[in-house]
């Protein structure tokens, strides 16, 4: 989405100065807010395309202004997470944020889920040109739909983040085929952004436990020891 505006919310004061630097290089429209409440006020007055938000912040948390978001707005969001935020990343995921980015994190990595994220946004709102978006996959009991980022299983959501959903869907296309760490990072992150093998097992660890939360006997997701993963064909 050429020319989006973007709000970054976090109390750091250096992350605000510096990624809003590295947006606004890639052509975003950048608006900066120290706490929640001040974006809540801010977004209330001039709403944006995307919204970047710290979950930990003084007046207003990231929680809670997402839930003040969502009561009218279905903006994306993305949260910026500590390394021990996991309950607060599930809680936000299933309270609407559509990806989060662990501190401290590579920015060639944050813009590059918002790009992914603001694609999937115009192709939710129809602005993406006729034909151009990516068909339905349906697997046994789950559905994809890559055009709104929605995921069900036997007809039931589960909540994932952007890079979730890229490597389940790299995983899906082609069932009972083997995708190896290496395909499943091509499938989910940039050429420029580097992250070693057990980035990938994490991620795969997440996904499982997301499924068998909807689903105790979930077993789609095979592991081939010294391979790498398939989803399994039913």
């Amino acid at each position: 989405m050429p020319n989006a505006s973007i709000a970054l919310v976090d109390d750091d004061r250096n992350i605000l100065t510096s990624v809003s630097i590295a947006l606004e290089a890639e052509g975003y429209a950048v608006r900066t807010f120290g706490d929640g409440q001040e974006a809540l006020d801010g977004l209330t007055r001039q709403p944006a395309d995307l919204v970047i938000l710290d979950i930990k912040m003084p007046r207003m948390d990231g929680m809670e202004l997402l839930g003040r978001l969502r009561r009218s707005s279905d903006v994306p969001v993305i949260f910026l997470t500590s390394k021990d935020d996991e309950i607060d990343e599930v809680l936000g995921l299933k309270m609407g944020a559509d990806d989060y980015v662990r501190k401290p994190f590579s920015q060639r990595l944050l813009i590059e889920r918002v790009k992914t994220i603001l694609r999937r946004s115009d192709a939710r709102s129809g602005k993406l040109p006729a034909g151009s978006e990516e068909k339905t996959i349906v697997r046994g009991p789950m559905t994809l739909d890559p055009a709104r980022h929605t995921c069900l299983w036997q007809e039931r959501p589960v909540a994932l983040t952007v890079t979730e959903f890229l490597i389940l869907q790299a995983l899906a296309t082609r069932p009972g085929l083997v995708k190896s760490r290496d395909q499943l990072m091509d499938a989910a992150y940039d050429d420029q952004v580097y992250v070693d093998d057990r980035t990938i097992d994490s991620h795969i660890k997440r996904l499982r436990r997301k499924f068998r939360e909807v689903d105790g006997e979930f077993d789609a997701i095979e592991t081939l020891y010294g391979l790498g993963y398939r989803f399994r064909e039913k």
